[in-house]
């Protein structure tokens, strides 16, 4: 399936982190307060180390919260749990702020990733999620994958009321649960959706969605299991539940991973607590949340491959090579030959190339404290290779980027300030280059000047 570019840069993804890991980051003591057994972990004592761990919300429900429990009541060690978002969990173990991180998708072939250990210990599914009151019972994969590409847009279509589909997405570039969704509904992670609004976590989402029943998104099984404000909409007539992801009839499910690093002063203590996840007590933690434990479902793994295909067969897609999400030079100039052509995301790729919002976007995240789930932060300059998400509604702000219909080449529109370095810059493109394709003989540059900023 072809795919268009990436919205969401490595950068702002990291400014989130920064703005906001004070104030989402939870340790034991917070984390008690609104987690019952987590209470009792808080003041359990223990004589082994202290791990941190880091990572998507996911795996803190579905994994580690009540397994970090019953190793401390083992008297093994504390776990210090920061639950946010998978990019956050990876980066933390990788620069050693981190013993280990979760993470709803296993590494992105990045140098980064190259370093670490993703050991899988669960199986989850990932669920599509309205509000409780929204009427509609059954999605087809390819429905969701419509939806997601910007080609269904009203719930009318799906057999709901007459009302548009919100889809809302977690920002964070190679977030777990957005990843792999990507992957099996596009085969990349890092395929762009449509969606007008952008979380910092699948926590964050749901409290969202919870809030509008027109609101459609992605999250967890283990994550959303107890919540009655939420629905988990059945996908090719299969609910999501563990006997379904067990005997592989319900098709969207993933292994849930713990992310160690083989080179941290406490890998040693974080394998012996990746090992316990996967003993018999920890096993048995794992099955109270709705989740599989890994060697419980073999068979999976086994049938992973033929369940893609069949996926994509069925949404007509077709796999791709996985950019890194970290990986440089995945800008929409580079990758426009395999743009998607619905109206809705043309549009929506025209406005987040023309944005040059990233000292505004740096001077709002610095202003933010707390959630930022009310905070629109597509559209962003500079975009890498990374599974972020653009909106379908048009901008003022935006259109200096134009495309033509086959996608051969893309222009941009000189406005004040610019220089032809700061637009190659922009465009991962050679000044030469932009030389070369607009036959200009100097670097001077005329207020309202078209160039071509893509090969042919």
């Amino acid at each position: 399936m072809p795919g268009f570019p990436t919205t969401m840069s490595v950068r702002l993804a990291r400014l989130l982190s920064v703005a906001l890991i004070g104030a989402c980051f939870v340790t034991a003591p917070a984390f008690a307060k609104s987690h019952p057994k987590a209470k009792a972990r808080a003041s359990a004592p223990a004589s082994g180390p202290t791990l941190i761990w880091r990572g998507d919300v996911a795996t803190a429900n579905g994994v580690v919260n009540d397994v970090a429990a019953a190793w401390e009541k083992s008297g093994r060690g504390h776990i210090e749990l920061q639950p946010f978002n998978t990019a956050s969990g990876i980066d933390a173990v990788a620069n050693g702020t981190a013993d280990l991180a979760g993470s709803a998708r296993a590494g992105d072939g990045s140098a980064q990733n190259t370093n670490l250990t993703f050991t899988p210990v669960a199986w989850d599914a990932l669920v599509i999620i309205t509000q409780s009151s929204n009427p509609v019972s059954n999605l087809t994969l390819k429905q969701v994958h419509d939806i997601y590409y910007g080609k269904i847009h009203n719930w009318s279509e799906v057999g709901g009321n007459n009302a548009p589909i919100d889809v809302y997405a977690v920002a964070s570039p190679g977030d777990g649960v957005e990843f792999s969704l990507r992957s099996l509904l596009f085969g990349r992670g890092n395929q762009p959706v449509a969606a007008p609004r952008l979380y910092v976590n699948t926590r964050k989402l749901e409290e969202g969605i919870a809030l509008n029943p027109n609101g459609l998104g992605v999250a967890t099984l283990a994550g959303i299991s107890g919540n009655g404000k939420l629905k988990a909409i059945p996908v090719n007539g299969k609910r999501a539940t563990v006997a379904n992801v067990a005997d592989g009839s319900y098709p969207l499910f993933i292994p849930l991973y713990l992310v160690t690093n083989p080179s941290s002063p406490k890998a040693a203590s974080a394998q012996a607590f990746v090992d316990f996840v996967q003993t018999e007590p920890g096993k048995a933690v794992l099955r109270k949340h709705a989740v599989l434990p890994y060697q419980d479902g073999s068979a999976l793994t086994a049938m992973d491959s033929s369940r893609r295909s069949r996926i994509l067969a069925e949404v007509g897609a077709r796999a791709s090579h996985i950019t890194p999400v970290s990986a440089p030079g995945a800008t929409y100039a580079a990758r426009a030959a395999v743009a998607p052509t619905s109206p809705d995301t043309i549009a929506a790729r025209t406005a987040l190339e023309a944005r040059r919002a990233e000292a505004a976007d740096t001077a709002r995240l610095n202003r933010i404290s707390g959630s930022v789930s009310d905070v629109t932060v597509s559209g962003v300059a500079h975009a890498n290779g990374s599974a972020t998400t653009v909106s379908r509604s048009g901008s003022k702000d935006f259109g200096k980027v134009t495309a033509d219909a086959s996608q051969t080449a893309t222009t941009y529109k000189v406005t004040k300030g610019d220089t032809l370095s700061s637009i190659a810059k922009r465009h991962a493109v050679e000044v030469a280059k932009l030389r070369e394709w607009n036959h200009l003989k100097n670097d001077q540059l005329k207020l309202g000047q078209v160039l071509r900023v893509s090969k042919r």
